[in-house]
């Protein structure tokens, strides 16, 4: 388990799946805004969930979150899902996504997500840059990355189709404070 001030990331289990598959897959405008995929509808009982307990595998390593319970290192209410993902050992960089449980959102969870997240990739993977791609109005989704030291790196315009119209996507970037150079 990885601990935060606040959170701590753990590997998913069976129970975590239906909370997640419902309060985040099923909320169609925010996971519209979120994947790339168009989503559908995808039953939980068909086994294919995007939060279904899987092995760990290569370049992709995801959390479900929890809301750490009077700072207590194990418990605490499932709060949404963290990952990295496109992990690339090679040129060692990975991307960061989160989702956060619609109850959790605005309380300040995420920026420590995303700094336990870096942490685990920077220290533990050895990475050397994480990316994060948001939407450009996702104003909550900026500031908590700024507030983890990334840098606005560049604007894609029109990259996403969101809702029946492109939108400009933003690019965050931060390099492992250890790095060579």
């Amino acid at each position: 388990m990885l601990l935060g001030e606040r959170v701590a990331l753990r590997a998913r289990i069976e129970s975590d799946v239906p909370v997640l598959h419902e309060e985040l897959y099923g909320d169609v405008a925010t996971r519209s805004r979120s994947d790339s995929r168009p989503w559908r509808p995808v039953p939980l009982e068909s086994g294919q969930s995007p939060y279904r307990v899987r092995p760990p595998e290569d370049g992709f390593a995801e959390f479900s979150v929890l809301e750490r319970a009077g700072g207590a290192a194990t418990g605490g209410e499932l709060a949404g899902e963290a990952l990295l993902w496109g992990i690339d050992a090679h040129h060692r960089m990975a991307h960061i996504g989160l989702s956060l449980r619609p109850s959790f959102r605005g309380r300040g969870l995420a920026a420590d997500v995303v700094a336990v997240l870096c942490r685990y990739g920077f220290e533990t993977l050895g990475l050397h840059r994480l990316q994060i791609e948001t939407l450009a109005d996702n104003a909550a989704m900026i500031a908590t990355a700024r507030r983890n030291g990334f840098a606005v790196e560049g604007t894609l315009r029109e990259a996403a189709w969101v809702s029946g119209r492109f939108v400009d996507e933003v690019v965050l970037g931060l390099l492992s404070p250890g790095r060579l150079g």
